[in-house]
């Protein structure tokens, strides 16, 4: 599981980091001092959990939530006990009252392990069918999972690509991912679902289908390459 550490107090991000090391099943990809920085690296970055200390200058870790499209699983972690009702009101996964225990985080992660189970126990409601109906403005359209090139995200739409045409469609990326099944379809970057059989080729961190250049993020790169068979 993928991991960001975000606190304005560097030793306890150092105590947190040293607890989640000792798990074995974390990697801590960054460690941000404020929530502008954690905004700017989770738009580019992909997270499974997200500690989010509460109080942080300029912008708290709570007003940061708000702000989030996509949240990943969040432990809060604050000196203080009066933002836990707020907080689970975004749907936080633990609140963490400083200072640590090791006990204590090893609950968090255990409710967030039950979480990713959950979510996985119900991946047989993705789409695995041949087919799927799409809604674009008043018409419903049936289109063929194998005809997808790629998808992406155009503000309050996605845009499904298709050979020699597209379709708009209202809704959210993260919705869309939540859909597909991850053995033909893969998310690449922020705005970008591309379908794993029509990679034609891959250059830095551009993806091509069909000629056209997608950008592939940092964090997803790994992922990506996984899916395929390399010689």
């Amino acid at each position: 599981m993928i991991c960001l550490l975000v606190d304005d107090n560097k030793v306890a991000r150092l105590t947190l980091k040293k607890i989640l090391r000792n798990l074995g099943t974390v990697e801590v990809v960054g460690e941000c001092e404020n929530a502008l920085d954690a905004k700017v690296f989770l738009e580019d970055n992909h997270v499974d959990i997200l500690f989010l200390d509460v109080e942080m200058p300029e912008m708290s870790g709570l007003e940061l939530l708000r702000l989030l499209p996509r949240r990943p699983h969040t432990i809060l972690t604050t000196a203080k006990k009066s933002y836990a009702v707020e907080a689970f009101e975004l749907n936080v996964v633990d609140y963490l009252v400083k200072p640590f225990t090791l006990s204590r985080v090893l609950a968090a992660m255990d409710k967030v392990q039950e979480l990713i189970k959950f979510k996985q126990s119900h991946q047989t409601k993705a789409i695995s069918a041949q087919q799927l109906f799409i809604k674009e403005n008043k018409v419903i359209r049936k289109i063929n999972l194998d005809d997808i090139l790629w998808m992406e995200a155009k503000g309050d739409y996605v845009q499904f690509n298709l050979p020699g045409k597209s379709y708009m469609v209202h809704g959210s990326l993260k919705a869309i991912e939540d859909k597909f099944s991850s053995d033909k379809f893969i998310r690449v970057h922020r705005s970008y679902i591309i379908a794993i059989d029509k990679v034609e080729y891959i250059e830095d961190r551009l993806v091509y289908i069909k000629n056209q250049p997608i950008p592939v993020s940092e964090s997803y790169k790994d992922l990506l390459l996984s899916k395929l068979d390399l010689l």
